[in-house]
């Protein structure tokens, strides 16, 4: 009997030691996958943290960017709608000079747009109805003077040389064709200036129309000096 309890008490104690064995292995591959685990873990905690830092870094610059364009085209609207208003405000000037310095533009424009002098001119229904017709009799005398001989003009200021000055004028309208222009029938819808027609060629002198024109070729400039930095 007692052999057997021999070989049970060493069998015991040679499962007890695997069992201890076994025990510490476990629990160092069990630390080991814990270790492992938590590296991975840890790795792909700062993977998301790096990620979501480059996203915010993207996403901040995006927003910048759109911030930076968005007050870029504001400042330009701006700038426009100053610019805009600028060129309004010559147009009104334009509009409502004083009468006769009204006229002498309009006349001076009229000389300038006619070719043949036997255009028609037409301007806004107020126009016609208060200068067109001393616009185009001032037009038609300053063309018409072009090129009529002058008397001298000791023989001008007398009645018999102005008699004859006049004379001399209606002539040379007849001659040439020069000074005949006329005041149209037909207004259009303008602020100001006129519309010189010659058959089917129409020459848009229109203030909105010059001043349109005026702003195409000066805007830069005129920025330049609105803007002066």
């Amino acid at each position: 009997m007692e052999g057997i309890e021999k070989i049970t008490a060493k069998i015991a104690q040679d499962a007890q030691a695997e069992i201890g064995r076994l025990t510490a292995e476990t629990d160092e591959k069990v630390q080991a996958v814990r270790a492992n685990a938590e590296h991975q873990a840890q790795q792909e905690a700062n993977e998301i943290v790096e990620k979501g830092r480059m996203a915010a870094s993207e996403r901040l610059e995006r927003l910048q960017s759109a911030a930076q364009m968005e007050r870029r085209k504001l400042e330009l609207a701006a700038k426009q709608e100053v610019l805009g208003e600028a060129f309004n405000m010559a147009l009104e000037k334009l509009c409502t000079l004083p009468e006769q310095e009204y006229i002498a533009l309009l006349t001076k424009l009229a000389l300038e747009a006619s070719s043949s002098g036997k255009e028609r001119i037409i301007f806004s229904q107020k126009d016609r109805n208060t200068v067109g017709k001393q616009v185009v009799i001032a037009a038609n005398e300053a063309l018409v003077k072009e090129r009529a001989p002058s008397l001298p003009e000791e023989v001008a200021k007398s009645k018999v040389g102005a008699l004859v000055d006049k004379l001399v004028h209606n002539t040379t309208a007849v001659v040439t064709g020069a000074g005949m222009l006329t005041l149209s029938e037909e207004t259009r819808d303008i602020r100001g200036g006129f519309i010189m027609v010659d058959g089917d060629v129409e020459i848009n002198c229109a203030f909105e129309t010059l001043v349109r024109l005026q702003r195409e070729q000066m805007e830069k400039k005129v920025a330049d000096v609105l803007f002066e930095s």
